[in-house]
């Protein structure tokens, strides 16, 4: 741990700057003025009692923000005048329910900083001078921090001591005076872990900046682990519709073998399944299809039948087909030719009230 150094402000009466040395929980050394700042050296400003107001109340335990604000609204009921130009800081003080409130014009603490960056000093904390004292189990502790200087500390309550208005503040009430050596100790305890710090809020310390390196060195092992997640799984997926693919073409050239003739030579099943396929669907639109069509219009036209039905290589297919009128023949050629076929409609003849005949569909 650091060495700590605690600053005594320089009050009203024009005191000069002392400082007292903490390190290992006890004071090391002490002096006046303001020392030379150090690198390893953690700096504590004392803020004079004159200077500090103090009162104790029963916060609610939240935030920060949430108990100096319950702060500041007690404290507007406490004072006289305008409490805009004044700054609140909540402490605590052991597990007491009663809290310490310091208060101080904003201006004087932009006054006492800005007297310490100008010596080069960025304290870690402020502590109004009466914390320093140790709190009392009944009555009041003096301390005498120098040069006149004599703080009292009750159980609630903290303040410099005033000819007559102490007298009248004190009354009867025990007081027990602290010697050096038990000072020294209540003002190293308090130095180590201040009961009341008054850089809250506005004034807060602002730390700098630091990176957490095994932070970031974990976040791009996270990151890496994610990308290669991703990746295996898309590698995953790539083999997985490769295998698929495979087993669907397998599959295909299974059935393409199935249905090409017993013992023709295999090269290649599906290109000679088509060409089968082809062969037996004939030329021109093939035999279904251009069946399927004359037989549409054989059926569209009442009293016609088909008697005879032969289909070529050309694609060509010759149809007999009866009809109750001639009429009727044409009715046949133009639903066929309505299909998108060429017709030949031959030579018709009549008999026994019927009439017959034969035409060549064809694809036009």
């Amino acid at each position: 741990m650091n060495d700590r150094v605690a600053l005594f402000l320089p009050g009203a009466s024009g005191r000069p700057w002392r400082w007292v040395s903490v390190r290992d929980g006890a004071v090391a050394a002490r002096g006046e003025g303001l020392p030379a700042a150090e690198e390893d050296t953690d700096y504590v400003a004392v803020a004079p009692a004159d200077a500090v107001t103090l009162h104790w109340a029963e916060l609610p335990d939240r935030s920060s923000a949430q108990s100096a604000a319950a702060a500041r609204l007690l404290v507007a009921e406490a004072s006289i005048g305008p409490s805009d130009g004044l700054h609140v800081a909540v402490g605590r003080e052991a597990d007491r329910a009663e809290r310490p409130i310091g208060v101080v014009a904003r201006g004087q603490m932009a006054t006492w900083l800005g007297d310490l960056a100008g010596a080069g000093i960025e304290p870690v904390a402020i502590i109004p001078a009466p914390m320093l004292l140790p709190r009392p189990d009944q009555g009041y502790v003096v301390g005498d921090l120098g040069d006149g200087e004599r703080i009292y500390r009750g159980d609630m309550s903290g303040f410099v001591e005033e000819d007559g208005l102490t007298t009248l503040i004190v009354g009867d009430s025990p007081v027990a005076h602290l010697d050096r050596e038990d000072l020294e100790a209540s003002i190293a305890t308090a130095v180590t872990d201040p009961p009341l710090d008054l850089r809250q809020g506005a004034f807060a310390l602002r730390k700098p900046l630091a990176i957490d390196w095994q932070l970031v060195r974990r976040l791009v092992w996270l990151l890496v682990a994610i990308v290669s997640a991703t990746l295996l799984i898309t590698l995953v997926q790539i083999v997985r519709y490769n295998v698929s693919a495979d087993t669907l073409e397998a599959k295909a050239d299974t059935l393409a073998r199935s249905g090409l003739p017993p013992g023709e030579t295999i090269n290649d099943a599906s290109s000679q399944l088509s060409d089968r396929l082809a062969r037996m669907r004939g030329g021109g639109a093939g035999f279904s299809q251009t069946a399927a069509a004359v037989a549409a219009a054989v059926g569209a036209v009442q009293g016609s039948e088909i008697t005879g039905m032969t289909f070529d290589a050309q694609g060509k297919m010759r149809v007999s087909v009866t009809t109750q009128t001639q009429g009727q023949i044409k009715d046949l050629r133009d639903r066929i030719v309505a299909a998108g076929f060429a017709v030949d409609p031959g030579v018709f003849s009549g008999s026994g009230g019927k009439f017959q005949g034969a035409f060549t569909v064809s694809v036009r």
